[in-house]
């Protein structure tokens, strides 16, 4: 099977943070490495502006499966070489993830002073793929958890 195109699966710091900015499926769908990996790389570029280590990120999709593809060859004299839908099983092209409506795609771990900027990422992230996504922020600490009810 074709090697992922996603190179890792965490970035920035571990650490205590105040809340968790979560990216959520609204459809059932499948997803190419090259997106996932797109929208990660978008999301950590916009959280990089505030420093590396402000921020957790988390990628929780694995692309497991392999998509395949019979090609075919569209010239003149390509009958000779071509079998039609004989043999249709095609070579491996990519991987893909499969994600249902309410899954996590992405999460990131910010401070309060960072929330608006982990909402930005999220939504440059959302643009790289390609579904209808929602943002979902939960308070990491008991004490925060009446501030968000505010919002």
């Amino acid at each position: 099977s074709p090697q992922s195109k996603i190179a890792k699966f965490t970035g920035g710091a571990t650490g205590d943070y105040d809340f968790k900015v979560e990216l959520i499926s609204d459809e059932k769908l499948q997803v190419t490495h090259n997106a996932l990996e797109a929208a990660r790389l978008a999301a950590n570029k916009v959280m990089s502006e505030i420093g590396e280590t402000l921020f957790y990120s988390l990628l929780r999709v694995y692309p497991h499966v392999v998509l395949r593809e019979n090609k075919m060859i569209a010239t003149a004299g390509a009958d000779r070489l071509q079998e039609g839908m004989r043999r249709a099983f095609g070579k491996p092209m990519g991987l893909a993830a499969r994600i249902r409506p309410g899954q996590i795609i992405l999460e990131l771990h910010v401070k309060s002073a960072h929330l608006e900027k982990a909402k930005n990422a999220m939504r440059t992230a959302s643009s790289k793929l390609p579904m209808t996504t929602s943002v979902k922020i939960t308070p990491l600490k008991k004490e925060l958890a009446k501030t968000v009810k505010q919002q």
